[in-house]
């Protein structure tokens, strides 16, 4: 997308495409024309490396890292896959694919690039943040995981696998009265996981909401450390990249967040977990259901 195309969608001094995302903290002048470089530049602040932002700022590398600390993030990565989510879903799928450009080998491409989301996902989210998580899931009275469209993908691994190893765990991958009749139940000492990047959904944080008004636990899985499902409804909050190569959204890093937890789940509870795959396994063999 042209430079011009940009300043159509968000305006040439409109911050209102960062939401939430800058906090009102107190700033140095050098820190705050760092900002404003960001608020400006949608495009730039999303895919420019560090050095650029510092030139447009008229500042040195440093600073840039400070500022974005300040804001509250790790460093410039941190910030900078927040502001590219938030950039990514704002602009149509059809400007996503010209963002991203032709591929050279688009096999190769994507798996680089979702080596990137990974190492990303492991330098955002603390071994603290994931075994909490973990404990929450292995004390539940229940657990549901909910994810719609492709995302619906990692929340049918956790669901399946999960009940393979004798959760009480089901999932909710459609959305209107039946999202509404499965979170309706959900109270003290239920586990929601609510699988969700890119575009937040309305019924989804509505009826998270509700869940977690009602005294479940909310384990949300999602591309923005900010926003009203990342900061006022998730108790524990992982975070993952889910930029693809095309007009689609990657599931690559959530899958492997999931498998994370799951892992961590049966490590928690591993009588219980070996027991149901030893009946799994048998039901497999009386239903006849595969070759060997």
């Amino acid at each position: 997308m042209s430079t011009a195309q940009n300043d159509e969608i968000f305006g040439n001094a409109d911050a209102q495409w960062l939401g939430d995302v800058l906090p009102d903290v107190p700033l140095s002048k050098a820190q705050s024309r760092v900002v404003d470089v960001i608020a400006r530049n949608p495009q730039l602040a999303s895919y420019a490396d560090i050095a650029e932002i510092a030139q447009r700022a008229d500042v040195n590398n440093s600073t840039v890292v400070r500022a974005a600390q300040t804001l509250g993030y790790r460093g410039w990565p941190d910030l900078q896959r927040e502001l590219r989510a938030r950039y990514l879903v704002l602009i149509s799928s059809e400007d996503t694919l010209v963002e991203h450009g032709e591929h050279r080998s688009p096999l190769h491409d994507a798996l680089t690039h979702d080596i990137d989301n990974l190492r990303q996902t492991l330098d955002t989210n603390t071994a603290a943040d994931t075994e909490a998580a973990i404990a929450a899931l292995a004390a539940a009275k229940s657990i549901l995981v909910v994810g719609v469209g492709s995302f619906a993908g990692p929340a049918s691994v956790m669901a399946h696998l999960g009940s393979t190893m004798g959760y009480p765990i089901s999932l909710e991958n459609r959305a209107g009265v039946h999202l509404a009749t499965a979170i309706n139940s959900l109270g003290p000492g239920d586990v929601l996981v609510v699988i969700n990047m890119w575009r937040s959904m309305k019924q989804l944080i509505a009826t998270t909401e509700s869940a977690r008004a009602a005294g479940a636990t909310i384990i949300a899985i999602t591309d923005m450390r900010r926003g009203r499902l990342a900061t006022t409804v998730a108790d524990h909050l992982l975070i993952v990249p889910s930029e693809g190569i095309s007009f689609f959204q990657s599931v690559t890093a959530a899958t492997s967040v999931v498998y994370g937890l799951l892992a961590g789940m049966q490590a928690a509870q591993p009588e219980r977990s070996r027991a149901a795959i030893r009946r799994t396994q048998q039901l497999w063999k009386d239903l006849d259901i595969y070759l060997d």
